[in-house]
């Protein structure tokens, strides 16, 4: 598949020179649902640079969700700043969205479109050129494979359907970040393998990736580093690729259990 080199050919500018930059910024974040709630999320720092995958991983509850929702401006937060890109999310919103794609843990679309009415209506919204919109389908559609589809109504669509639908939405204006919560949720092998190839890819063209997920083996061969979130507080972080290449023989299942423990 093309589309995994620097992907120019389809329409993707090449990966930047020099060293890796950093496009996310966390910096002791608090959030919290209500006046009298607890806290939803307590002083969470941690960034991402160009050509990382960051995992953040936690028990249900944990936190991970609403740090991603305040990362990408769906929620507002009481304390602390989010960057995206050189651009602070509150103070200026549309810039940072425009360098970021987001892809829900409940993979909510627009139903009553048609799969390619939905791209088309994504890629107004970022305003892509129409000149790249053919290139940028291409390549998706490589990965994703939904074939004639796309063509059919959203409301027909299978779960993992949905979910690749979304995804595609989220890549057509090939965002400086890409954000996902639980992005393997419903996939089939074939589809897991490809996004999991094409995430690698994403990264090495000088782009970041933040995402969520339960399943330790898809953080543990994807990721750079993972944040650890306890009830709304960062506990921990870990280099994965520098733990495993001084201990091939890590056991990542371990370290999160003994890690993540509530009481």
């Amino acid at each position: 598949m093309q589309y995994y080199g620097n992907g120019a050919e389809r329409g993707y500018p090449a990966p930047q020179q020099g060293g890796p930059k950093v496009v996310v910024e966390v910096k002791g974040l608090y959030k919290k649902y209500s006046r009298k709630a607890d806290w939803a999320v307590t002083n969470v720092s941690f960034n991402c640079r160009e050509g990382e995958i960051v995992g953040l991983l936690g028990h249900n509850g944990a936190g991970k969700s609403t740090t991603l929702k305040c990362l990408e401006g769906m929620l507002p937060f009481e304390r602390g700043t989010i960057t995206i890109a050189g651009h602070d999310i509150q103070k200026d919103g549309e810039a940072a969205k425009r360098n970021m794609g987001f892809v829900t843990d409940n993979h909510a679309t627009f139903v009553k479109m048609t799969g390619i009415q939905y791209i088309n209506f994504m890629a107004d919204v970022y305003e892509v050129p129409t000149s790249l919109r053919g290139k940028r389908l291409t390549a998706l559609e490589e990965v994703f494979q939904l074939g004639k589809a796309i063509e059919n109504l959203i409301s027909s669509y299978s779960h993992g359907m949905r979910q690749k639908i979304c995804m595609m939405g989220s890549l057509i204006h090939h965002p400086k970040l890409w954000i996902l919560d639980e992005p393997m949720t419903g996939l089939d092998p074939r589809t897991m393998k490809a996004v999991s190839l094409f995430m690698h890819r994403y990264v090495a063209a000088g782009n970041s990736i933040i995402f969520s997920s339960h399943a330790l083996n898809t953080v543990a061969k994807l990721c750079d580093r993972v944040v650890l979130i306890r009830k709304g507080e960062q506990v921990s972080g870990l280099n994965v690729k520098q733990i495993y290449a001084m201990n091939p023989n890590f056991d990542f299942e371990e370290y999160f259990l003994r890690n993540e423990r509530q009481e």
